[in-house]
């Protein structure tokens, strides 16, 4: 079928990209799903930082690129094998696809699954085929790649059976989609990474969709004391008013002095959700003797963080990386879904404005600026 979809074709043009215009929507060739794959109507398609990254190339992909891999929509079409959902089901991406047969998947850490890295990487669906192309396009034409498996900003997507995770069809799809990536991430990085404790002191360094959510479970797992850092004045309000117990400024040259005075000697966990060695350094300094920091971030991959060796040792400190969430998605989507029904995880509150596809280049401006949390991309119109 022929649709609409945001394309990438080139990085690393400048800001502002209301002028540079690095994401054009375009008509492109969407094919059938083949077998373990299906398509599905795009509901809604959350913008966010790991969106950005594809575009000012701290995260470069294979290109030309159909873009977005936070998303929720409902099935259309199964391709043969697909035999446990049904056409008119509501779905949420999952923006690694995960096999279910590697060493990874089968020790309980799908997360890392080796195949969906592999094909993630070669912007191909888990399959190794792509699904989309351009109109008209001869033999030899330029591949039209997959993003993260998913490529969400466009009016249909064909993905892997295991690209997907079944909802249920009451969910408004505007919620829905928040809960494959920055609910995802950052709720599994305090339940699942972390295994945050009721109790405990608790620090959120960076606050995106992905840092407001790990606030919101570190208050949902019962923390008594929960930190936000911020550069924006507004996030942090916003953060008070979610309710953080006390939010810093991330500009103040005291800001880690602060907060260790404000928590006697630090906290117990702290995540950094910003992206950049500046936010892993305030969050590894934050983080009490025998503490932990997780990031999940994900920086520039020629980014280096120099640690301070013996503070590791002679502190017992422990550092995670966090992926997906560390998440088994068929598990925790649903679970995290129905901590939001019975109000313990008010992920809605996250959600900024919703916008069209043709609105995505001014919608960038304002996520690259820090002036919204979630948009929300309505493919077929608001």
């Amino acid at each position: 079928m022929k649709m609409r979809a945001a394309v990438l074709r080139e990085i690393g043009l400048p800001a502002p990209y209301a002028r540079s215009q690095p994401v054009a929507i375009e008509t492109v060739e969407l094919a059938a799903p083949g077998p373990g794959e299906l398509t599905l109507r795009i509901r809604a398609a959350g913008l966010c930082h790991s969106d950005l990254s594809a575009i000012n190339g701290d995260r470069p992909w294979p290109l030309p690129m159909v873009l977005g891999h936070e998303a929720a929509g409902e099935i259309v079409e199964l391709g043969a094998g697909v035999t446990d959902l049904v056409v008119g089901d509501s779905v949420v991406l999952v923006f690694r696809p995960m096999c279910g047969a590697c060493l990874d998947c089968a020790t309980g850490r799908p997360a890392l699954c080796g195949p969906g890295g592999v094909s993630n990487a070669a912007g191909s669906l888990l399959s190794g085929y792509r699904r989309l192309g351009f109109p008209g396009a001869g033999t030899g034409a330029p591949a039209l790649n997959h993003h993260l498996g998913c490529s969400a900003f466009a009016e249909y997507a064909t993905v892997s059976r295991h690209s997907v995770v079944r909802v249920d069809r009451e969910l408004p799809f505007v919620e829905a989609a928040l809960f494959g990536c920055a609910v995802l991430t950052g709720a599994g990085a305090v339940f699942n990474t972390a295994r945050v404790e009721a109790g405990a002191r608790v620090a959120v360094v960076g606050l995106g969709g992905v840092g407001f959510s790990s606030l919101l479970a570190a208050l949902a797992s019962g923390a008594r004391e929960v930190v936000a850092v911020d550069l924006l004045p507004a996030k942090l309000e916003m953060a008070r008013r979610l309710g953080a117990t006390q939010v810093f400024n991330a500009r103040d040259p005291e800001v880690v002095a602060q907060v260790k005075d404000a928590t006697d000697g630090g906290v117990d966990y702290a995540f950094e959700m910003a992206g950049s060695v500046a936010a892993l350094e305030c969050a590894y300094r934050i983080t009490r003797r025998g503490g932990t920091t997780v990031s999940a971030g994900l920086p520039n991959p020629a980014a280096h963080w120099p640690l301070q060796a013996v503070s590791l040792i002679a502190e017992e400190r422990t550092i995670k990386g966090s992926y997906v969430g560390s998440c088994i998605p068929s598990r925790d989507i649903p679970r995290f879904i129905a901590m939001y029904r019975a109000g313990r995880l008010p992920v809605n509150e996250l959600l900024s404005e919703r916008i069209t596809l043709d609105e995505i280049n001014p919608a960038l401006d304002r996520l690259a600026q820090g002036e919204t949390v979630r948009q929300v991309i309505l493919p077929h119109g608001i």
